[in-house]
C-alpha cells in the first residue's frame, strides 16, 4: 500500500540561513525528497539567503552535497537531485541593512504565487528579517512567515518576539514549526482516537490510569554547549515538544480537523494544567544533570566538561508529574521525562488502562496485567497494544501479556516521512494544524515559567546521574511514590 502524491502548487521558498545547519541536515534533504515523489510542481523555486557571498551554481552545488550527505543512498537519483537542484536560487542579504534586499525582490518578481520565509535563524533576528521584508514590500496576501523554537525563554520574551513578527504579518500567515507535530505516530494518534470506537469511550479517567510521555536522547550538547546551557531541558524540550504532545493525548475531539479547532482543544489542554510552582515543585518535578559516564561502551564527559560554564546548575535531564484539571482527566497523572546522555534514544506515548474490575482466574493462571497502549515516535515508529490472552496448549488456562504490534515499516514499507516533509508542504497548502499559534506557545510557557521560577529560588542543585542511565534516582521515586513504574521495553517481554 503506498500514499497518494498530491502535488501543491508553484511555490517560492525563500530560506533566510539558507547555508546554515538546519537547511543542510533538514530543509533541503526533506524538500528533495518531496521533490523526487513529484509532489513540487515545475515552477517552484527554492531561494538561500545569508550573508556569505555564493552565486547560484555554489548554492546549488552546496544543495547537491547536503543530499548526498543526509538522504540514505537508496534514495539518490542524480537526475533527480539535478533537476531538484535547477530550482534553486541564491542571494546575499544582511538582516540589518539594505544588502541585497533589492536582489532578492527583484529575483521574486510580480507573480502572484505562494510565498514562504523560512527564519532558519536566531529569534534575535526575527523582527529585522520581517521588518526587511515588510520595508521592500515583500509581504503580499499569500506570503507565509515560518519560525522556530526558541519561542523566547519565558512568557514575556514570547510576548515580545509574537508582538515583532505580529507587527507585519496576520497570525494567520505565522508557522510555528515544532517538528514532533509532523511525526506520523504522532498524527496517528489523533487517528487511533477519532477514528476508531475502539478507544475513544476509553479515553478518560474511568479507564486510564495514567499516562508517560518520554523523550530520550543518547547524546549531550554536541557543540550546542552555549545555546543548551541557557535553556535546558525544560525549555529545550519540555514546553514545546513534550507539551504539545501531552495536548494531542488529552485534548477533546475537535469538531474537525481544520488548524484553529485542533488548536482550540490544545490551548484548553494547556489552560486546565494544575499550577506547578514554589508550593508544589519539590514533589512533582525532578532535575538531572549527567556526570561522566558511557553510550555503548564508549566513554563520554560530564556536561560540565562540555560547557564553558563549570558551576552551570543548567538541567539535562527533566522529569515531571502533570494534572489536568477537567472533567476527563481528573485523578490522572501524566508524567514526563526528557533528558540527555539515556541509554537509548526513544520517543515514545504510554496510555497506561486501570486493571479490569475483577479477576475470574484462578492463581494458576498466572498475573493478570493490565492494558498497555504503547505508541513509538521514534525509532522504529510504530504501535503496539498490549493485552492479556490464554497462552496457547492443552494444559489448562494460563493468562499470557502479548503485544497487538503495528510497525510502519512493516505495515507500509519503505521509509517513513521525516516530519519537516510534510510541515514543509503544509506551509505550502496554508494547512495551520500542526502549527502553533500566538495563544498556545504563551500559555505554554505561562505554566513552564513558575517551574523555573521554583527551581531558581532554592539552593537545590540539579540531581547527578551516571551518562548512559535513566536518570536520577529521584525520577524513579516520583513515579513510584505512586505505585507506579516508567515503561521500558523489555519489562513487558
Amino acid at each position: 500500500m503506498t500514499s497518494q502524491i498530491i502535488p501543491v502548487e508553484a511555490f517560492d521558498y525563500v530560506v533566510f540561513g539558507g547555508t546554515g545547519d538546519l537547511s543542510e541536515r533538514k530543509l533541503i534533504p526533506a524538500l528533495y525528497r518531496r521533490s523526487a515523489d513529484g509532489q513540487i510542481t515545475a515552477g517552484s523555486r527554492i531561494i538561500g539567503a545569508s550573508r556569505a557571498e555564493l552565486s547560484h551554481e555554489e548554492f546549488r552545488k552546496f544543495a547537491g552535497d547536503a543530499i548526498r550527505s543526509h538522504v540514505s543512498a537508496e534514495e539518490i537519483d542524480e537526475t533527480k537531485i539535478a533537476d531538484f537542484i535547477g530550482m534553486f536560487y541564491y542571494i546575499s542579504l544582511d538582516a540589518k541593512s539594505d544588502k541585497g534586499w533589492a536582489a532578492l525582490t527583484e529575483l521574486l518578481g510580480d507573480e502572484d504565487r505562494v510565498r514562504a520565509y523560512y527564519l532558519a535563524v536566531g529569534p534575535s533576528l526575527f523582527g529585522d528579517f520581517a521588518e526587511r521584508l515588510h520595508a521592500n514590500g515583500l509581504i503580499r496576501e499569500r506570503s507565509r512567515l515560518v519560525i522556530e523554537k526558541p519561542i523566547g525563554t519565558d512568557l514575556q520574551s514570547a510576548r515580545d518576539l509574537n508582538k515583532i513578527v505580529g507587527k507585519y504579518f496576520h497570525e494567520e500567515q505565522i508557522y510555528r514549526i515544532d517538528h514532533y507535530l509532523g511525526k506520523e505516530t504522532v498524527q496517528n494518534l489523533m487517528a487511533l482516537r477519532f477514528a476508531n470506537a475502539l478507544y475513544e469511550p476509553l479515553w478518560n479517567s474511568a479507564h486510564v490510569d495514567h499516562v508517560q510521555i518520554t523523550v530520550a536522547e543518547t547524546l549531550g550538547v554536541e557543540g550546542r554547549g552555549g545555546y543548551y546551557d541557557k535553556s535546558g531541558a525544560i525549555r529545550d524540550m519540555v514546553q514545546n515538544h513534550l507539551l504539545q504532545l501531552l495536548c494531542l493525548v488529552a485534548m477533546e475531539p475537535p469538531a474537525s480537523m481544520d488548524g484553529d479547532s485542533v488548536r482550540d482543544e490544545k490551548l484548553k489542554v494547556l489552560r486546565c494544567l494544575e499550577p506547578i510552582n514554589s508550593s508544589n515543585a519539590a514533589e512533582n518535578t525532578v532535575r538531572g544533570q549527567y556526570s561522566a559516564g558511557a553510550n555503548d561502551g564508549v566513554a563520554v564527559p560530564a556536561y560540565l566538561d562540555e560547557i564553558e560554564d563549570k558551576g552551570s546548575n543548567t538541567a539535562t535531564f527533566v522529569a515531571l508529574k502533570a494534572n489536568i484539571q477537567n472533567w476527563r482527566w481528573a485523578g490522572v497523572p501524566f508524567y514526563l521525562r526528557t533528558g540527555k546522555r539515556m541509554p537509548t534514544r526513544v520517543s515514545e506515548i504510554v496510555i497506561q488502562f486501570k486493571p479490569a474490575p475483577h479477576n475470574i482466574f484462578t492463581e494458576d493462571a498466572g498475573n493478570s496485567i493490565s492494558n498497555r497502549l504503547v505508541l513509538r515516535l521514534q525509532p522504529d515508529e510504530g504501535v503496539k497494544q498490549w493485552i492479556m490472552i490464554k497462552d496457547p496448549g492443552p494444559g489448562g488456562m494460563r493468562l499470557r501479556h502479548v503485544s497487538l504490534d503495528m510497525s510502519f515499516a512493516d505495515s507500509f514499507g519503505g521509509r517513513s516521512p521525516d516530519a519537516y516533509e510534510r510541515l514543509l508542504l503544509d506551509v505550502i497548502r496554508g494547512n495551520q494544524t500542526l502549527f502553533m499559534r500566538r495563544d498556545e506557545v504563551e500559555a505554554a510557557w505561562k505554566w513552564i515559567d513558575p517551574i523555573i521560577e521554583a527551581w531558581e529560588s532554592t539552593d537545590e542543585k540539579p540531581k547527578k546521574y551516571v551518562a548512559g542511565s535513566w536518570g536520577p534516582s529521584d525520577s524513579v521515586k516520583l513515579i513510584s511514590h505512586d505505585d507506579r513504574t516508567w515503561h521500558e521495553e523489555h519489562d513487558e517481554e
